[in-house]
């Protein structure tokens, strides 16, 4: 007894450096998200500390889109009872201050009802608040004569080249659009929602193509390898660095314990519009 009840603060206190290392991270996150928003603004954080202020609405319009997918994610893990970490917010000396969060599953899952309902969880919700703020984003943003000056191209997709089209009417010829840090941030919710729905390995896509395919997803996996590696050789080289990491990761989804109970209607509908979302969101050259 004297052993159980010494090992009870124990656990409260492991608990306790895990809250600490969340909070810190996502501290760390907002800052750097906030130091990348008011470069993007023009600032210098060096000469003009007290100005980082101005990175506000991309720093938290981003994490606001990052966290909603993560939280879709431990919302529908703790509704089935999986093992789950808070989500890990990573900062990042990067052009927008991180590599995005992740959470952690400490237990597996046994069946693909459950697999699907996780892995469509996050994008689903991280898509619901990507779009308001991405049409907030594209009010604010400005059309202007297209001069030939050198700087960032944002690739586009088929939800984003409709929505602004419903924002901002047809794009003249000649015409750029210069995206509001807001806007921006709705495109990189984009490009996130479809990453994570690249059908391979453990991705969102992953368990949903595992979900409804069961170990035929081997084969959509393979197919997709191909497609990333072809659009590395026509057009962004960035699919290459993608190609490596998922071949390090894992391209196979390793099979659930129980995978003979099958998917209800509801669910395999909610994969295959996971799949349509993936088709409007993917970004053949995002750079």
């Amino acid at each position: 007894m004297e052993n159980q009840v010494d090992s009870i603060p124990h656990v409260e206190k492991n608990k306790s450096n895990i809250t600490r290392i969340h909070i810190l991270l996502f501290v760390i996150t907002l800052f750097t998200t906030l130091i990348a928003g008011a470069i993007q603004q023009g600032i210098n954080p060096l000469d003009e500390p007290l100005s980082i202020w101005r990175g506000i609405p991309f720093s938290f319009s981003l994490i606001f889109i990052l966290g909603t997918h993560e939280l879709g994610h431990y919302i529908m893990s703790r509704r089935h009872h999986v093992d789950v970490t808070l989500p890990y917010f990573i900062p990042a000396p990067s052009f927008i201050g991180t590599f995005g969060a992740v959470i952690k599953m400490k237990s597996p899952l046994y069946n693909r009802r459950t697999l699907i309902d996780i892995g469509v969880a996050g994008p689903f919700a991280g898509l619901i608040v990507t779009i308001p703020v991405l049409a907030v984003g594209l009010s604010l943003s400005e059309i202007v004569p297209y001069t030939g000056e050198e700087g960032i191209s944002l690739g586009t997709c088929l939800l984003f080249s409709g929505l602004n089209w419903v924002v901002n009417g047809p794009m003249p010829d000649n015409a750029s659009l210069m995206l509001h840090p807001v806007a921006f941030t709705g495109w990189i919710g984009l490009l996130v929602t479809a990453l994570n729905l690249i059908p391979v390995g453990q991705l969102d896509g992953g368990h949903v193509a595992y979900a409804i395919f069961g170990l035929r997803q081997r084969t959509v996996a393979r197919f997709f390898m191909g497609i990333l590696f072809l659009l590395g050789v026509l057009g962004w080289v960035g699919w290459f660095v993608w190609f490596g990491l998922l071949l390090i990761i894992g391209i196979d989804h390793p099979p659930v314990t129980y995978d003979w109970i099958p998917l209800d209607r509801k669910r395999r509908l909610a994969g295959w519009i996971a799949m349509v979302v993936f088709i409007v969101t993917f970004m053949p050259a995002p750079f």
